[in-house]
């Protein structure tokens, strides 16, 4: 695999759309850079698998909340 993955990449190991892809990285999510003279965006295969990693850590965390709220 790449060290760099396109938004394309990025969109279908997440089975999401390009603009959602780009929206994360937009917003700052998904960390990327600009490359080449058109300015396309490139993700860091270890930026996306960090994102992946921190997407569960944050749905483990709301997990723990609803059970602690519900006892």
């Amino acid at each position: 695999m790449p060290r760099f993955l396109t938004l394309a990449d990025v969109a279908e190991q997440l089975q999401i759309n390009s603009p959602q892809a780009y929206a994360l990285v937009r917003s700052g999510e998904l960390k990327a850079i600009q490359v080449g003279g058109r300015g396309q965006w490139r993700i860091e295969e270890k930026m996306l698998e960090q994102y992946i990693e921190e997407r569960y850590a944050e749905a483990s965390r709301m997990i723990e909340e609803a059970k602690s709220k519900s006892s």
